[in-house]
């Protein structure tokens, strides 16, 4: 993800932000980010393979 950017503008109600608008390719980044790291939780207890078994069985293809 880029750094803070200067496009971003905030919406403020009595003095404190409530939200905020940004571009949608960043709003799309950010969605894809998460969905990223709902990967991870979900698969956080499966086993690994490691790097010499994942060669092994490309070599089989």
């Amino acid at each position: 993800m880029k750094a803070a950017n200067a496009a971003l503008d905030y919406v403020v109600k009595h003095g404190k932000r409530t939200a905020v608008i940004l571009p949608i390719d960043e709003y799309e980044e950010l969605l894809q980010d998460l969905d990223d790291l709902a990967v991870i939780a979900r698969r956080k207890n499966e086993r690994t393979i490691s790097f010499a078994e994942i060669k092994r069985r490309l070599k089989r293809l």
